[in-house]
């Protein structure tokens, strides 16, 4: 049973920095990838950032690139998502997923199986 649980999110002044955790568990496939999504109060959830488990490939969302970076350590089975200049559009929930449809990284959020419960991040101006 795959497992995913984000932590990290809170409150913070624009132009300041976050760092999203997440630890997964479960996750026994020859290969995958893990992303972040976000979701704004009435938006759709969009893609933010991915990396291939196997390798550390990356891909960003150009509404974050050269601001967010994602990453992993694969002896804690932990992909983080650092955050820096953060904008009040930034504000969000942050859900941390899991895909093993991973002979490329996937932007859509219908090609993510698993997924934690989300972090709140709030960007204040």
């Amino acid at each position: 049973q795959v497992q995913l649980e984000e932590s990290g999110g809170g409150l913070v002044q624009a132009g300041g920095s976050l760092r999203l955790s997440c630890a997964g568990s479960g996750l026994t496939f020859r290969s995958y990838a893990m992303a972040w999504f976000r979701q704004a109060p009435g938006q759709e959830r969009e893609f933010v950032a991915a990396i291939m488990w196997g390798g550390g490939a990356t891909y960003h969302a150009d509404s974050v690139k050269g601001r967010f970076t994602i990453s992993r350590d694969t002896a804690k089975n932990t992909v983080y998502l650092q955050m820096n200049s953060l904008k009040p559009e930034d504000t969000a929930v942050y859900y941390c997923a899991a895909t093993n449809y991973a002979e490329v990284l996937h932007t859509s959020k219908d090609s993510y199986a698993y997924w934690g419960q989300g972090t709140q991040v709030t960007v204040s101006s």
